[in-house]
Order: C-alpha cells, then sequence, then structure tokens
C-alpha cells in the first residue's frame, strides 16, 4: 500500500529524489495511490544544473527514492 505525502507536504516545495539519480522539485500539488504530480517544477541533474519543466509533472511512486519538503 502506497503512503501519502499529502498531509506532510501538501501545496509545499519538495524535491523529489528518483532512482534514476536525478531529482525534480517543485510544489506538491496531488497525492493520488501510485502518482504524485508537482507544479512549478524543475528538473535537476549532476553538476548542480536545473532546467524548468511546463506543465503538471507526474510520478510515479515507483520511481521515487526519497522526498525531501523544504523547511
Amino acid at each position: 500500500m502506497a503512503r501519502s505525502y499529502g498531509k506532510l507536504a501538501i501545496n509545499r516545495r519538495v524535491l523529489v529524489n528518483l532512482k534514476s539519480g536525478t531529482a525534480i522539485d517543485g510544489v506538491l500539488w496531488d497525492d493520488r495511490g501510485p502518482l504524485i504530480v508537482l507544479r512549478d517544477s524543475n528538473l535537476h541533474v549532476e553538476g548542480g544544473q536545473h532546467a524548468p519543466l511546463d506543465g503538471d509533472v507526474i510520478i510515479e511512486r515507483a520511481d521515487i527514492d526519497f522526498v525531501q519538503v523544504a523547511g
């Protein structure tokens, strides 16, 4: 069973670290079962570079390593 990030982080900026080694930051907009939705997102790659992402970003929980919530 997938756990929800909603109570801790909905409408807050998070950094989602993926199992692939990349990361995406954005505002956690929705948290539904096997998917989370980010808005106002940026893709982070090795070397500290990032690129803005247009539209909503949908991420499958199975691809998530861990999530950091901005203070």
